[in-house]
This record gives structure tokens, sequence and C-alpha cells, in this order.
């Protein structure tokens, strides 16, 4: 299942907040930019696809947290300094923390939150950012518990363009349509025809509604797929994929073959390759092999879009395991044999790109021996066209991977790969 629960959805909205004043659903032109701005997630990701939870659970039922917050209040002012902390790939400590706090914040009642919410609104905070920063994570319980009530509520601390804010908001359109879809749309109608999400830039886009838009189409998808499809076929056809980036991991198995098709049957080619690249590198980059088959399987997947997602899976796992440790030929070959399971006629390609993904731990000497092993193998350049052309030259390399180039048998390939090594 593609499904990073809604547990850990606040962390996309606070990380933008703490490191960079954007979100997933922004302009962006190529998946690895999607990447350099998924590193917090990966990191939350990960501690919760392994299972493990915090480390000390103090906050075990409603009741307890009642008596606890009576007896010792939230002390906001550590609870700052600690969301001030997460930038970028968080540490192992830092996830557990992480995710205390949201564990914490989750067993309040609805009633404590919109309390915290007010309190917050009073606090002496060093500035704005840090009151936004507490804002995002109470009003993310907020929005599980009663997300009707947030976004009506509390849709106008969006005013300020906080777009940390309106991630986290826009999750609740979800939740809101996913529970009563007639009155979300309604709401959210009137609020486009208010005016409260035009745009100021000069191409009239405003990625706020754009946010919006992606959330509902999701929830409308789980129980209406002819509606989500009409609801994205309604924007404007330059703003389509913009709607749904960032969407689609919390698609439930069944649910995923309906918005595959809303993909393919509503955006252009260039964008169904970008989110179909998008849900394997996080969706599914802590799962096993069988895991990603199965999602292929449930997709119905073309032979095209195989090969794309067999690719960016084995980069995507091979990137995991080379944080860790040096991959070995063992880790290859069973990446080999999935491979080409999926996507005959692809294993070189994918080989030579996710040895480049390899380079982390083993430096280029090591990977180009590997690649080398593999080329005289098969007889063919793939895996030196592949390897050379995703791995991203520095000073130190650029002579070593021209004479590896040399190797390559097709000459205009090889020029063209020489070319990048100049």
């Amino acid at each position: 299942m593609l499904k990073p629960t809604r547990f850990i959805l606040p962390v996309l909205s606070l990380v933008l907040v703490v490191v960079v004043v954007g979100w997933i659903g922004r302009e962006r032109d190529s998946v690895s930019t999607l990447e350099e701005e998924s590193t917090v997630h990966q990191s939350v990701l990960a501690a919760r696809s392994s299972g493990r939870r915090p480390e000390a659970a103090p906050f075990k039922s409603k009741s307890t947290i009642r008596q606890t917050k009576q007896k010792e209040p939230i002390n906001w002012k550590t609870v700052t300094a600690q969301l001030a902390e997460m930038n970028g790939r968080l540490s192992e400590a830092q996830v557990q923390s992480y995710l205390r706090l949201v564990e914490k914040f989750n067993a309040l009642s609805r009633e404590e939150l919109i309390s915290a919410l007010d309190e917050i609104a009073t606090l002496d905070v060093p500035n704005d950012k840090s009151r936004q920063m507490l804002q995002i994570l109470v009003l993310g319980s907020l929005c599980q518990k009663d997300p009707e009530y947030a976004l009506t509520h509390y849709f106008s601390l969006m005013e300020d363009q906080n777009e940390g804010m309106a991630s986290r908001l826009a999750t609740a359109m979800a939740g809101w349509a996913g529970k009563n879809p007639t009155a979300a749309i309604a709401w959210f109608d009137q609020q486009i025809a208010a005016g409260k999400f035009a745009s100021k830039a000069l191409d009239g886009k405003s990625p706020t509604r754009m946010k919006f838009e992606g959330s509902l189409i999701v929830a409308l998808n789980s129980t209406d797929p002819a509606a989500a499809a009409a609801r994205l076929e309604s924007l404007p056809e330059d703003q389509r994929a913009e709607s749904l980036r960032g969407t689609g991991y919390d698609i439930k198995d069944e649910d995923q073959l309906a918005y595959a098709n809303l993909i393919r049957n509503g955006l252009p080619e260039e964008a169904q390759t970008d989110y179909f690249e998008w849900q394997i590198h996080i969706g599914l980059r802590e799962k096993g092999y069988p895991e990603i088959t199965g999602y292929l399987d449930r997709i119905k997947a073309t032979p095209a879009e195989r090969a794309i997602c067999v690719e960016r899976a084995a980069r995507s796992k091979i990137d995991e395991l080379s944080r860790n440790k040096k991959v070995t030929r063992q880790d290859l070959d069973a990446m080999r044999e999935w491979a080409t399971s999926q996507a005959p006629g692809t294993t070189d390609k994918v080989t030579g790109s996710a040895l480049a993904e390899a380079t982390h731990k083993l430096g280029f000497p090591e990977a180009a021996a590997l690649a080398t092993q593999y080329h005289v193998a098969s007889g063919n350049d793939d895996v030196l066209i592949g390897f050379l052309m995703a791995y991203h030259p520095n000073k130190d390399s650029k002579e070593e991977a021209r004479v590896l180039a040399q190797k390559i048998s097709d000459v205009k390939k090889r020029e063209e790969v020489l070319s990048r090594f100049k």
C-alpha cells in the first residue's frame, strides 16, 4: 500500500515553515527537484515504515492527557525549540522527538486542541514563524478529528500566504470531502467565488488553490472517480498536473487503479511520468520488490510505465542501501533479477543508473568496476551508458569517466556521454 499515513502528513507542512517557503505542490521541472524537497518526509516515512514508534509513550489515553495537562501544562517554549531544530533530513533523535510531539497532540480532544490554538494565538514567542510552527502542529491533529471545523474556523490563518499552513489545511479538505463531499465542495467553491484563493501572480495561478483542488480530487477519487475526473478536467489544462503534485501516496490499494487512470486520462504524458516516478520514490521507497510489483500489477502498468517505475525503484532502493553501507554485487544481482522480471530489456540500463546512486559509499572507481563487469557479461553498452548518464560528474572523476566512456561501442552515444565530462 502506498500509505505514509495521515499521522505523518503534518511533517510536510511543518518542514516547509522551518526549512523553505515552498511546498511539494510548487512548480518544478523534474523528479530530481522533488527528491530534494522530500528529505524530511523520507526521514519520518522511514521511521513509520520500519514500525518504529516513539521510544517513550507517556500519553496513552485522553484521561491521562487531561491529568498530565492539569499538573504539567504544555511548555510551549520547549516545543518551539524542538520544532526549530527540525531542519533537513532528520536524525533518529529528531524523528523520535517529532513523533512524540505528534502523538501528544493527537491524544488531545477536539476541545483541548481548540483551546491550545487559542493559547498559541496569545503566546509570547520569538517571531511569527515560531507561532506558525506551533499552529501547524496542533492544527494537524485538529484536522484529523474535525476537518470541517478546522477549515471553517482557521481558514483565515492562510491570509498571510503561509504555504505550510495552506498545506496543512489542504489535508483537511480531503478529510471533510471524504465524510461529506457535497458540503466540502460547496464551501470550497464559495471561498473561490469570494476571491479567497485569488492569485497575486502575473500568470494568475494560485498554488494554494491547487493544493486544495488536489486534496479534494484525491478524496473524490475513492468514492466517485467520475466526479474526481470531472473536477480535474474543470481546471485549466496547464494547472492540472500542478494540482496533483504531492498527492497519491496515501491512496488505498483498492483505489490505486482508479487514481492511476485519473492520471493517465487527465495529465499530459510528461506529467504522468513524473507522477509514477514520484509514487515509487516516496510511497514505496522503504518497501521490498514484491510490494512494488504488487503496486504495478494493481494499477495495470503498461510496459512503458513499468520501465519507468522499475528504473526509479531500482535507483531509490540502491540509493537507500548505499546510505548505510557499500552496495554489493549480491544487492545488485537481486535488483537485476527483479528488474528483468518486470521490464525485460531494461535491466542493464537500470543497473547503470542504480550504480550511479551507489557511489555514495562505493566511490566512482568501485562503481565503475562493477559497471564494467556487467558490461562484459552482457556484451552491450546499456549499463555503461546508464551509469555515466546518471552519474553527476565532479573534478575528481572526470578523467576516469572519460576512460570508461571509451568502452562504449556506439560512436554517437559515446560522444554524448563524453560531452558530460569535458
